[in-house]
């Protein structure tokens, strides 16, 4: 099971060091995590995320290129249509890069780029909205329905999940929390959980907005492998 810690904004150095497999960068002004600046050197065994709210393609591009992303979130109403422009812009920069005559530019982008679609869930979920979406996302992330388009910091009904129709992996997020280890133990051992590819954790793990609390994060995982083992 992998893990990606989202909103990363002040500390996502400390939050690095306990080796998750994505870290979530929030490009979405509006959030009280919106991420700017200088990137700080991440392990290259950790992918990093883009998180965008229906942002033009030009400007995802632009901060793929800035920030060096290995995937991007598309957590608004991004189109099918619009995914794939975006992987074909990511391929185009790719191909141009390789070319480069800096060879330290053409290594940056040997690995795969990856796009993770969000869809909300509240009480029920029509899951005919994700038939346009096959061909052109690398994988799904369920979060709650709420006020803002994620962080939101409760849960939804897991078990809707039991009616996943696709064989995509998916991202379970929305409020998970140290309080959530056992209702997880419970859903990963459920037949809802045959396809769910990663935790996503966010705003329970911090004492403020983008500084994570680095103990209770530790615990987490450390939970999150005892029970996958």
């Amino acid at each position: 099971m992998k893990l990606k810690i989202c909103g990363m904004n002040h500390n996502p150095e400390e939050v690095a060091s306990l080796q998750p497999d994505y870290l979530g960068f929030i490009f979405w002004e509006p959030s009280s995590r919106y991420f700017s600046g200088e990137m700080p050197q991440l392990p290259t065994s950790i992918k990093k995320v883009g998180i965008f709210v229906d942002a033009p393609l030009d400007e995802v591009l632009q901060k793929v290129k800035q920030y060096q992303l290995n995937a991007v979130q598309l957590h608004g109403k991004e189109s099918a249509g619009y995914c794939k422009e975006l992987k074909q812009g990511f391929l185009s920069f790719r191909a141009e890069s390789r070319n480069h005559k800096d060879e330290t530019t053409k290594q940056v982008w040997s690995d795969e780029f990856e796009i993770i679609k969000v869809f909300s869930i509240k009480d029920d979920f029509n899951f005919d909205v994700l038939k346009d979406y096959e061909e052109v996302c690398d994988y799904y992330l369920f979060d709650t329905k709420g006020k803002l388009p994620g962080g939101n910091g409760y849960t939804f009904d897991w078990s809707v999940l039991e009616n996943y129709p696709s064989n995509k992996p998916y991202f379970l997020s929305g409020g998970i929390g140290l309080d959530s280890k056992e209702k997880l133990n419970e859903f990963l051992k459920s037949p809802a959980s045959k396809h769910c590819f990663a935790i996503d954790v966010n705003s329970r793990f911090e004492t403020a907005p983008g500084l994570k609390n680095i103990d209770d994060l530790n615990l987490f995982i450390e939970s999150l492998e005892s029970d996958i083992n």
